[in-house]
């Protein structure tokens, strides 16, 4: 049976939309809690998949919290490797950094639904899919690493995601949530809502409405197609 691997740093941002398209594929799927783990005792290459999920913090912020080194050393392991691994929001971040590229903040809150404009290349990856905006909730962003492919942009954010072969895909913004389990986001993230002056719980909640329907068809698709392409 194909092992996914799972760090979360939260616990409402958690697999999404990837988890039934994992249970369709006889995957079993394990969480690892990143901030009370072990990371350095995980083998980064036993995981068919490794997905790392978003969080509210930043990859420079080590710090104050010391588990993100360990999850950096994880996935220097683990692309070197050339082995399946996906990460979202955050750990698109920890991917870059893994790849040596600087990660730092944007100066630009960029929360919300919004499109993104793909590149040639993207256009041509599973991101084709996306025919809908998604969700974005960073202020951080990243260079490009050496040998990565970037795939998507949005004005406020050059580099919104980017591939490594057919084995590592890297996205800043969220495919993987919507509907109503992001209601427990707007809790989580109450004070960074409150401290955005264009972003409101209302609006928030207005727009997943909207967009949410069109969203788990596109990630879905999405997501099916890059396991597909990762032989998973």
């Amino acid at each position: 049976m194909p092992q996914t691997l799972a760090i979360r740093h939260v616990p409402f941002e958690d697999l999404g939309l990837i988890g039934p398209l994992l249970a369709a594929r006889k995957h079993s799927v394990n969480y690892v809690e990143a901030p009370t783990a072990d990371l350095g005792a995980l083998d980064a290459l036993a995981p068919d998949l490794l997905v790392v999920l978003g969080g509210p913090i930043g990859v420079y912020e080590g710090d104050r919290y010391p588990f993100l080194d360990a999850e950096v050393r994880l996935l220097e392991r683990r692309l070197t490797a050339g082995k399946p691994t996906l990460g979202i929001c955050l750990g698109s971040q920890l991917m870059a950094k893994a790849l040596g590229a600087r990660v730092y903040p944007s100066g630009v809150k960029e929360i919300g639904w919004a499109p993104l404009e793909l590149t040639a290349e993207g256009s041509a990856s599973p991101l084709k899919h996306l025919h809908t905006p998604v969700l974005h909730w960073h202020g951080d962003t990243f260079e490009l690493p050496t040998g990565a492919v970037l795939l998507a942009s949005t004005p406020a954010c050059r580099n919104q995601a980017f591939s490594l072969g057919h084995h590592a895909l890297a996205l800043q913004f969220h495919a993987e949530s919507c509907g109503s389990s992001l209601e427990a986001w707007f809790v989580g993230h109450a004070c960074e809502i409150a401290a955005t002056a264009s972003v409101s719980v209302a609006g928030l909640r207005a727009d997943t409405r909207r967009f949410s329907a069109a969203i788990e068809e596109c990630g879905r698709a999405l997501f099916a197609d890059w396991l597909s392409k990762a032989g998973l």
